[in-house]
Parts: structure tokens; C-alpha cells; sequence
């Protein structure tokens, strides 16, 4: 039997780079993303003898970086309510916006899309494979599709609209 810590050094290195830009993308802050990142993965230390291979083990890491992100989302609500939004806007907006107006923008965007469509294009961006971000969000792959569509047009629109301010 595999030793449960070389197990979970290998899926750490294979994994914290992705969940802590997910986590990143959620709440617009570095420590804040190490943060999540690191109680995934304690999380991910404290379950793993109840993974049951059912998914692939990327996939239900995801799964629980997507949860952790919105517990904290939702304390984080209950403390700071729409501010909260509007600093995550700020902050990225800031940070990148030195390296690139248009990468700022497009988090600025991404930042107004409903909590779903932000989990979805997130792990688009990341490049997670499409039958994987269906099993994370937990709707059929063609229902997937259509709703990556519809979320590149929303943002596109909304893209537009604030180029033009």
C-alpha cells in the first residue's frame, strides 16, 4: 500500500499551482489564496482515505477548493456584504493593471458574473478539461458547452461596456 504522506505530496504538487489560482481568482488576493489553498489541501490530507476513485482525484480537489472558496465568500458577505465585490474589483484591477489594462478588465468583468459562471470560467481559463469542469459543477457536458457560450457572450458584452467608459 502507498504511504499516505507521498500520496498526498505527489497530488499536492500536481494540484496547488491550479487550486491556488482558482482560490485567486475568487477572492483577488494573494494571502487569502494561500490561505483557501492550504485548508483545500488539509482538507483534501484529512479525507483522503474516503476518496473512492470514482472521479479523477483532480477533480474532487476542485470540488472542494470550489467549497471552501464559497464558505468563505459567504462569511466574508455576511461581514463585508456588497464591499466585498467591489475591493476584489479594486484590488485586481490595481494588480494588474500595470502588467495589462485588458487582463484587468477582463477580472473586472469576470468579477460582476453570478458565483456558477465564475466557478465555470475560471477552470475554463485554467484549462481543465471540459468533461472534468462538468463533473465540478455538476451539469452534463452539452449543458456545459451551452453555458460556457452563453458566459463568453456575457462577458463580451459586459467587456464592451466598459471599454467604452
Amino acid at each position: 500500500m502507498v504511504n499516505k504522506e507521498k500520496l498526498f505530496q505527489e497530488i499536492f504538487q500536481a494540484n496547488s499551482k491550479k487550486i491556488y489560482h482558482l482560490c485567486y481568482g475568487y477572492t483577488g488576493d494573494s494571502d487569502t489564496a494561500n490561505d483557501l489553498m492550504q485548508e483545500t489541501f488539509l482538507k483534501v490530507w484529512q479525507n483522503l482515505d474516503k476518496f473512492r476513485n470514482q472521479a479523477m482525484i483532480s477533480t474532487w480537489i476542485y470540488r472542494i477548493a470550489v467549497n471552501t472558496c464559497l464558505s468563505h465568500l459567504r462569511v466574508e458577505k455576511r461581514q463585508a456584504k456588497d464591499e466585498l465585490t467591489e475591493n476584489i474589483i479594486e484590488s485586481k484591477a490595481e494588480e494588474f493593471s500595470e502588467k495589462n489594462e485588458q487582463i484587468a478588465l477582463l477580472y473586472r468583468c469576470i468579477s460582476k458574473l453570478e458565483e456558477n459562471e465564475r466557478i465555470i470560467i475560471t477552470l475554463v481559463l485554467d484549462e481543465v478539461p471540459y468533461p472534468e469542469i462538468a463533473e465540478i459543477s455538476g451539469i452534463s457536458e452539452g449543458n456545459l458547452r451551452v453555458k460556457i457560450h452563453r458566459i463568453k457572450h456575457k462577458l463580451t458584452e459586459l467587456y464592451n461596456r466598459y471599454e467604452r467608459i
